[in-house]
């Protein structure tokens, strides 16, 4: 079951509107030696741009890395989450690393930016693309 409330403070500079959003998910990725690592996460926050993740245990993942975030099946057409979070795998940066745990050793979360194009509002829309639609 998702958490959700909005955020307040600085989600008048964000692009996009931030949602805390509790969801059990899934980071994949290629390590330095080109295997493919996975680790569960939960998300803390959502919006069309990114999210933060929050990890238990695990591999460190170095900033700027590029991982898949999927949201677990069961949970995934939870309203507050965007569109493409619904869809399946999203392909994201890693932002921002959070401070390491003591007991792990290992960081307590990642800033993911997604790296698709936001969704535009319908009052925006290029006329190229109303053209192509017609």
């Amino acid at each position: 079951m998702a958490d959700e409330q909005k955020l307040t403070g600085r989600n008048a500079q964000r692009s996009s509107e931030r949602r805390v959003v509790l969801l059990p998910a899934r980071l994949t990725w290629k390590d330095a030696s080109g295997a493919v690592r996975f680790i569960s996460v939960t998300t803390r926050d959502v919006s069309d741009a990114g999210a933060f993740v929050e990890c238990e245990a695990g591999a460190a993942i170095p900033l700027f890395r590029l991982v898949h975030l999927q949201i677990e099946r069961s949970t995934r057409m939870t309203e507050a989450l965007p569109l493409r979070l619904r869809e399946g795998r999203v392909l994201s940066a890693v932002w921002r690393v959070a401070p390491c745990r003591r007991s792990t050793g290992t960081p307590s979360g990642y800033a993911l930016r997604f790296l698709v194009e936001p969704q535009m509002p319908a009052a925006q829309s290029s006329p190229l693309l109303e053209a192509i639609a017609v």
